[in-house]
């Protein structure tokens, strides 16, 4: 198996997410994340204003060249937001002032940061009208997921006709309290013919029972695990941060905002899904290959 993780915010202390990243940073990062048996990941990127984006993507990249580790784990980036709803419970923890409608203009912008490196962008179907940068950024070879959005049925159904192919982190990003039948959760779901569905495996942002109910329906053929990683994945409880966020990570290594409202990342890593997935889920080996290296590879035409 060579486990590719589609949304790394961090690592081992690193937050690729703050300004003036460093190559030290980064090569330790790489180094902990190989050490950890990952084969490649996809550095993620979430909300904030454009420039502040763009600065710290293009940092990256050029980092990136200039370090062998770097290039061999880094298979591409993940942009998550702007471009979602500013809806409180959807928005999670993606900072308000810096979500904004889905645009071309900005879309070209975070495109040439990358480099020719972005391989995944995160919006809201019902953020994007007509399905412009949906079809802008999959005709231009991103695959374009949905997430922390709150689309009904019909958009979604529309956004799938425009190239969306994937939902972020399922069961996620959205309300404590929705409607018990129609809302997001059972809209994508019902549509995970269509869509590959991503899931946080670490036992707190799903709960297991729910995460097995989840895998049941969809189908492990069409899922995906990943976790959402912050800087503080791999280390204890302490103070780590997340663009900008302070995290407080206590005894139970569960990333909180400062209010404790709702979940910042997660400190999850490969071990511990290994763990998880084999102990609390009932998956075999081959699911989990299936699950961290066939299907997102898949996902990212890369299979």
């Amino acid at each position: 198996m060579r486990p590719i993780d589609l949304q790394v915010n961090g690592y081992a202390g690193t937050d690729f997410n703050r300004d003036g990243l460093t190559a030290e940073a980064l090569h330790h990062a790489c180094h902990c994340l190989e050490e950890d048996g990952n084969d490649t990941i996809l550095a993620t990127f979430i909300t904030d204003t454009i420039p502040s984006l763009e600065n710290r993507i293009r940092t990256l990249v050029a980092l990136r060249e200039k370090d062998p580790l770097a290039k061999r784990m880094i298979a591409g980036i993940h942009v998550e937001g702007p471009f979602i709803s500013p809806e409180k419970g959807y928005v999670g923890a993606h900072p308000i002032h810096a979500v904004k409608p889905a645009n071309i203009e900005d879309s070209k912008r975070l495109l040439d940061a990358c480099g020719g490196l972005m391989k995944l962008m995160t919006l809201a179907p019902e953020c994007d009208d007509g399905g412009h940068v949906t079809e802008f950024l999959v005709n231009g070879g991103v695959t374009v997921s949905a997430g922390h959005c709150n689309p009904t049925l019909d958009q979604l159904r529309a956004a799938c006709g425009h190239g969306l192919s994937m939902f972020t982190h399922v069961g996620n990003a959205c309300p404590l309290l929705m409607h018990r039948h129609d809302n997001i959760i059972q809209r994508v779901l019902s549509l995970s013919d269509q869509l590959w569905l991503c899931f946080i495996p670490d036992g707190v942002h799903i709960d297991f029972f729910a995460l097995k109910n989840y895998l049941r329906c969809a189908g492990v053929e069409r899922s995906i695990f990943v976790t959402d990683a912050i800087s503080a994945a791999r280390l204890g409880p302490g103070m780590y941060s997340l663009a900008g966020w302070d995290i407080l990570i206590g005894d139970d290594l569960v990333a909180r905002s400062p209010d404790g409202s709702h979940f910042v990342g997660s400190t999850v890593t490969f071990p511990r899904i290994q763990t998880n997935a084999l102990q609390h889920l009932g998956l075999s080996k081959a699911d989990l290959a299936m699950l961290m290296d066939t299907n997102p590879r898949k996902a990212l035409g890369m299979a």
